[in-house]
Parts: C-alpha cells; structure tokens; sequence
C-alpha cells in the first residue's frame, strides 16, 4: 500500500474519533414575576379609595343640599309676594344697594378668580333686582342679605389668604368656620406646643377657623388677631 494513502487514511480517522465542540446554548435568564405590592402601599390604596368614594359622596350632599336651599330661598320669596307687608321699597333699594358694595369690593380684589360664592352671590343680587322690579320688596331685600351674607363669606376666606402664604400639609376649609373657644387656651404663631404664644383666649370667646395642619387650626378673632390653636380648644358655636 502506498504510503501517501496510509498517511491520508490516518489524518481522516484522527479527524473523525476527535471530540466535537459543542456551542453552549445562550443562558436564559428567568422570567421576572412582577413584583406585588407589599402590605403598607396596599393599605395605602385602599385607603385612598375609600377617601375617592367619600369624597363623591360629600360631593353629591353638597349638590343636594344645594338645590334644597335654591327651592327654599324661592319658597320664601314667593311666601313674601303674598304679605308685602315685610318690607318698603326704600328697605329693598338700600339692601340691593350694599349687597352691591360688598360684591364690588369682592370683584375688586386684585388677581383673584371668581369664587363659588362671588358667582352666587351675584346671581342672587340679578334675582334680587328682579323681585324689586315685581314690587315684591320682602323677597328682594330677603335675596339682598343672601347675597350680601354670600360676599362677606368670600371677603373672609381671601382675607385668611392673606394672612400669609400656606405651611406644609395647611388644608384651607371650605369656608371659614365659625368656632368657640371651649376653655382658655393659647394661640400661638406656628402649630406646635413650642411655638410662641401671640395671646390667650377665653372660653366662649367667638374665633373663626379658616384652615388646618394635623390637630391645629388657623384662626383669627373680631379684633384681627390671629394663629394657630389646638384643636380640642375650640368648638361650633
């Protein structure tokens, strides 16, 4: 035999009995599970539902009690069409006349949008206005005062703005609240026991609230003063 041949026959079965190299399949990473809440972010939203659906349902009070009081207030002028006894038209003209002041010293406050009360307020005084032309002085001076009582509640809650810019976590009311000091107690400059005391009240002293941070409560008295209060020192009148 050849020797060339026996040299290729070697080399070709040296090839065949050589271990093959195997490619490695890429790794495959697992699947990442999406990652469930733990309990205090489920707590959480739970929590903010439950507020979500409270607030719509205070919200569908308001509207209710809303149209309640509008059929009352026409209930009680009409009422005053019948007697015209209740009211001359001189009473009428002068209450239309300062329900008009106080709503132009509303409209008057420089960068201020129209409030819920300024627009009722005047949609009152147009009805107002309207009764007095019927001859129906009682429902107009009665509309008068609704809408003059409507601007002072205004005036109010853009006088508190301007006791000074909102704290961290301070959540303004809705509309200034009426309260009563229920025992002597401390206002003090900045919520917190170890704020400044600005001055004392008195129980029953009449207060009003304006807004809130935790258990404190921004309010101010008839004499212009004004800070924070603990919140079990006070009451609703």
């Amino acid at each position: 035999m050849h020797p060339r041949f026996l040299i290729l026959s070697g080399a070709l079965l040296l090839a065949a009995c050589a271990p093959k190299k195997v490619e490695s399949a890429p790794a495959t990473r697992p699947a990442s599970r999406p990652t469930r809440p733990g309990p205090a972010t489920a707590d959480l939203e739970r929590r903010i539902a439950r507020l979500e659906l409270s607030l719509m349902e205070k919200e569908a009070q308001v509207e209710e009690l809303q149209t309640r009081l509008d059929n009352t207030r026409q209930e009680v002028v009409r009422a005053m069409a019948k007697l015209q006894t209740l009211a001359t038209r001189a009473e009428a003209a002068s209450g239309i006349a300062e329900a008009e002041v106080a709503l132009q010293t509303l409209k008057t406050a420089p960068g201020q949008p129209s409030t819920p009360e300024e627009i009722q307020a005047t949609r009152l005084l147009k009805e107002s206005s309207a009764e007095f032309d019927k001859s129906n002085y009682g429902g107009a001076l009665y509309l008068a005062n609704q809408a003059k009582t409507l601007a002072g509640a205004a005036r109010e809650r853009l006088a508190a703005g301007e006791r000074g810019a909102q704290r961290p976590g301070e959540t303004a009311f809705a509309l200034p609240i009426r309260l009563v000091a229920s025992g002597r107690g401390n206002v003090r400059a900045a919520p917190g026991t170890g704020s400044r005391i600005e001055f004392g009240v008195e129980p029953g002293e009449a207060l009003t609230g304006y807004s809130y941070v935790d258990e404190w409560i921004r309010i101010g008295d008839d004499s212009g003063r004004g800070g924070w209060i603990f919140r079990s020192l006070v009451t609703r009148p």
